[in-house]
């Protein structure tokens, strides 16, 4: 892993300096440096680690990923015989033997990362060592990571944005701060106690910090930047967290696990959001970006296609699970099927194909929808999707669950005016009194068309 002889470095240089704390505890360099390097015996050639967040985690970790060892990080929250499946799938290459703590050839497999697919397994994929240093030397340029930041992950390590995060941190000599488990309370302690300046969150996480931040008066005032990805930043979200932090730049961007970093754009404290765009910066630092058809053309500017990338952050393939509609290369441009179109050297994400709505010979896909309803006042959540229609093909029919009190189809209509081209507005809507999950947690427009078929409770139409 391309953060050991890095670690190494830092805790001779700093070896008092804090490098990691999870909620009460902390470690510094030299601490972590040591502790790390006494697991080292305990470690195999592929060290499966699915457990919560702990100073423990982080040195089996660094342990885990010495010389030509590798990794693989599993949600502890799957159920125990999906843990098991994985793990046995999981093969034991031979290895040198290491009895340091250091980084291995650049070229070798580090870390097999998980992500889910259209089976009950998660797929496999794996990357190299190098593909996280790159990673990390584009990441650090782009969000301007110093020294003298305190990063605060408050989300579970076993997810891939908090993983990073950390290793990043390493990499760059910079405290990490995280939780042993999310609580709003406990984050808002960490910023004021320990003095953070950099936080590292999915949006929703970003809204229950900034909403309940403001109404408890917790003081984000030392936040120099905040990095938002998983989903697209709605106006409300951005507006909460410009009040509460209203020193922080604020970060998103656009990957895939496969992929790495695709894009990302950079707003100054005040900087203005396009309330429910489509638009997500332009190509990271080292990414060469390009919209092809199926067949690996490149297609005009405005057109939609496969969001496509070269860059030398992209995994190295599939343990199992691929197919073949997965990461895919055209003609050396890998891609994992994300439509999406560029204008003016913006890249704007639409979703998925297979989630792509034909409603009277009009292509419609439900993010663009979901993200204009999302910035409408009034909505917390929005889900939208392609119900079947005798005349249409499809009819786009959309789910919203209010934010406070009630909200009428009238409203929702209004808030799209100037948002979404009328061509692409919702033909009903649905009032939600939960949000559609799939049984692995993740939001399900075919959950809430069951809802809307079955007449079921939990989606009351809206006049």
């Amino acid at each position: 892993m391309p953060f050991l002889d890095k670690l190494h470095l830092w805790a001779a240089e700093h070896p008092h300096d804090t490098a990691v704390v999870v909620g009460r505890r902390r470690l510094t360099w030299a601490q972590l440096h040591h502790a790390a390097t006494a697991r080292l015996h305990d470690a195999a050639a592929t060290t499966i680690l699915a457990e919560p967040n702990s100073t423990g985690f982080i040195e089996r970790y660094a342990a885990a990923v010495a010389g030509e060892r590798r990794c693989a990080v599993l949600d502890p929250h799957w159920p125990s015989a999906m843990i098991d499946e994985v793990s046995s799938r999981i093969t034991q290459p031979e290895i040198a033997a290491v009895d340091a703590l250091r980084d291995g050839d650049p070229a070798t497999t580090f870390l097999v990362g998980l992500t889910s697919g259209t089976t009950s397994v998660p797929k496999a994929f794996t990357r190299s060592r190098r593909s996280w240093q790159i990673s990390f030397e584009a990441s650090i340029e782009f969000f301007g990571l110093m020294q003298d930041d305190r990063t605060l992950a408050p989300g579970p390590l076993s997810a891939s944005l908090n993983l990073y995060a950390l290793s990043e941190c390493l990499f760059a000599g910079a405290s990490f701060h995280t939780l042993e488990s999310f609580d709003v309370g406990d984050a808002h302690a960490a910023i004021s106690h320990d003095g953070i300046t950099r936080l590292v969150v999915a949006p929703t996480m970003l809204r229950l910090l900034s909403e309940r931040g403001l109404a408890g008066d917790v003081d984000a005032s030392g936040i120099r930047s905040i990095i938002c990805a998983g989903s697209k930043l709605d106006g409300r979200t951005l507006e909460a967290a410009r009040r509460w932090a209203p020193n922080a730049a604020i970060f998103e961007y656009y990957g895939a696990s496969e992929l790495s970093f695709v894009s990302g754009t950079r707003l100054a404290a005040g900087e203005p959001l396009d309330p429910g765009g489509t638009g997500i910066g332009r190509p990271f630092p080292g990414v060469e970006l390009s919209i092809l058809d199926d067949e690996g053309r490149h297609v005009p500017e405005g057109d939609h296609g496969n969001i496509s990338v070269r860059s030398g952050m992209v995994s190295d393939g599939y343990l199992w699970g691929d197919d073949g509609h997965a990461l895919r290369c055209l003609d050396g441009w890998y891609t994992v099927g994300d439509q999406g179109y560029v204008d003016d050297g913006v890249l704007h994400i639409l979703g998925r194909k297979s989630d792509m709505i034909v409603t009277s010979g009009k292509n419609v896909y439900p993010h663009e929808v979901e993200l204009a309803l999302g910035s409408v006042p009034g909505v917390e959540t929005a889900v939208a999707a392609g119900a079947p229609d005798d005349i249409r093909g499809q009819r786009v029919v959309a789910g919203v669950l209010p934010a406070y009190g009630a909200v009428t189809a009238t409203q929702l209509r209004t808030g799209l005016d100037g948002l979404l081209a009328r061509d692409k507005w919702p033909l009903q809507y649905f009032v939600l009194s939960e949000i559609p999950m799939t049984d692995r947690g993740k939001i399900s427009r075919k959950v809430m068309l069951d809802w809307i078929k079955n007449h079921d409770p939990r989606a009351q139409i809206l006049g």
